[in-house]
């Protein structure tokens, strides 16, 4: 699907969100450029695939918006390597089909935290969430969650995200979760990861992989795969769409925006 005008200015913002996430994770002392009127309302922590307690993106919030963003990682290796890529049920809504075990595992973590925030949070309030690469697969998991489990309706904008699940899990995450943009670079490898068919060798079980709704494709190739996959190359081509709304981005609070070149 295209997107219209307001629907990529609002891509362009969760986009320069998600790369405050790696400010997040990289600065010892957590801190990261907050743009007004938000304020933050939580840090999230959750278990990375190492099994580390990390911080793992964060919760916003402003008079009228609550923005759930969540931090993804430049490797790609781990994701479908060893068992960790096998499936789980997703136990959070019934008939939901399987997820990938080590996104799932990693959402478990952190998923207490999250309701416990929403409880006390507004419903009145919007609600976005959003995410980049591993993110964005948390994003997916958590908004299936949320729209199964509370009366809030989750706006989800992911960037460069793997397959989450199978297909009745896609089929159950459709009817859950109408808002749902999936944007994403077709010269991304991520993007196709795990593959549709997965199986590990010397094992029988076969899993099967599939996207999540609606598919926003973009198309840009730069000269490295990790290029066409970091979020400053997906804000930048998202600019291209809306440049008028960059500048002002840009301009409301200077170094919100992603820097492709500082986020390989």
């Amino acid at each position: 699907m295209e997107l219209n005008q307001a629907q990529v200015q609002r891509a362009l913002f969760l986009a320069a969100v998600c790369g405050q996430t790696y400010a997040q994770f990289t600065n010892p002392d957590g801190t990261f450029v907050l743009p007004p009127p938000y304020s933050l309302y939580d840090t999230l922590e959750a278990k990375s695939l190492f099994g580390l307690w990390e911080r793992f993106g964060f919760i916003w919030q402003s008079p009228d918006e609550i923005v759930i963003a969540f931090r993804g990682t430049s490797s790609t290796s781990n994701w479908i390597a060893d068992a960790i890529a096998t499936q789980q049920k997703f136990k959070w809504a019934k008939d939901a089909g399987a997820t990938h075990r080590g996104f799932t595992g990693i959402y478990a973590s952190a998923r207490r935290q999250i309701h416990s925030a929403l409880r006390k949070l507004p419903e009145e309030k919007t609600l976005y969430l959003t995410g980049h690469s591993l993110g964005a697969a948390l994003a997916t998991l958590c908004a299936m969650d949320i729209a199964a489990n509370t009366q809030r309706v989750p706006i989800l904008f992911t960037f460069g995200s793997p397959r989450v699940g199978d297909p009745n899990f896609v089929n159950s995450f459709t009817q859950h979760v109408p808002n749902s943009y999936r944007i994403h670079n077709e010269f991304d490898a991520v993007t196709h990861i795990p593959p549709t068919i997965f199986k590990l060798p010397k094992q029988e079980q076969t899993y099967y992989y599939r996207h999540v709704s609606a598919s926003c494709p973009l198309y840009f190739a730069d000269t490295s795969l990790s290029s066409n996959h970091v979020i400053g190359s997906y804000f930048a081509e998202l600019a291209k769409l809306d440049s008028t709304y960059n500048d002002y981005l840009s301009s409301v609070s200077p170094s919100f925006c992603p820097d492709p070149d500082l986020l390989r």
